[in-house]
């Protein structure tokens, strides 16, 4: 056994730590064994293990966990890019959230995590031409998780959604890599028209809590998106915006806003003109 963990982590690291907790979590409150054991221990593979979670969460009387947990387990098996970014996703939120101090946290608890790993499903169904199907995931996530993400947005690796309520991103929205946002913060468009008419967001990116980027237009990378903030504009790269409608207020203020999570504008000059 301790040679087959062993070569487990060499081959993939994330997915050991993972088990590695589950069975500490075990250990310190025995009542969650039953949960721990079907959702993580019982499965091979990370991929397995998120499908499972997948059909527990998005099941209900019109689609039954079997069907669900069938449809994920081909997503992951046909692309194995899924698994990589659910990897990419765990370290996002383990480093940027002070709130999580394990991996296992956002595969048991976190519906931000949970949302993006079944919405990737659900881009996977659209991406292959079953768009009833990746509607009806749709749907089911943001019936139980309060996201609402279309299916035909493209969304990058090592997302970390903090809280996320109320969170929707449109139809033609792109979310780069290495981008994290806070709740009730939506990508849409401005009114009725068709085509292309949501963000496109850069890697790095740090949207603060209830901001709103409206319209086909760019947000560069690592720039900062203040808390409540209206953007209707393109923002440059490496700059922070803030107001209603934002307004560049100064530069980002570090390197990598996604990562440092400062949402603080002390370093901008917010006075008015």
């Amino acid at each position: 056994m301790a040679e087959t963990r062993a070569k487990v982590a060499a081959v993939d690291p994330v997915w050991q730590r993972i088990c590695d907790e589950a069975v500490d979590a075990i250990r310190m409150e025995p009542l969650l064994g039953g949960l721990v054991h079907s959702s993580l221990l019982h499965h091979p593979t990370f991929e397995r293990a998120l499908a499972y979670r997948f059909s527990q969460k998005l099941a209900s009387g019109e689609m039954s966990e079997q069907i669900l947990r069938e449809i994920a387990d081909e997503a992951h098996s046909n692309d194995p890019e899924l698994g990589q970014a659910a990897r990419a996703d765990v370290m996002a939120v383990y480093e940027r959230d002070p709130a999580c101090h394990r991996f296992i946290q956002p595969v048991l608890y976190f519906k931000g995590y949970q949302a993006v790993q079944a919405y990737r499903v659900g881009h996977w169904l659209w991406t292959q031409g079953r768009k009833d199907l990746a509607y009806f995931v749709q749907m089911r996530v943001s019936e139980v998780f309060g996201v609402d993400i279309h299916p035909a947005a493209r969304v990058g690796r090592g997302i970390m959604i903090d809280h996320a309520h109320s969170i929707v991103i449109g139809e033609t929205a792109v979310v780069g890599d290495n981008v994290s946002m806070l709740h009730s913060v939506t990508l849409g468009g401005t009114g009725k028209e068709d085509g292309d008419r949501h963000p496109k967001i850069g890697d790095g990116v740090l949207i603060g809590a209830g901001a709103k980027v409206l319209g086909n237009i760019h947000v560069g990378q690592c720039s900062r998106i203040a808390a409540g903030s209206v953007v209707l504009q393109d923002v440059p790269r490496n700059t922070t915006v803030a107001g209603v409608p934002a307004r560049v207020v100064g530069e980002a203020g570090c390197a990598q806003p996604s990562m440092s999570m400062d949402q603080r504008l002390d370093d901008c000059d917010c006075g008015g003109d």
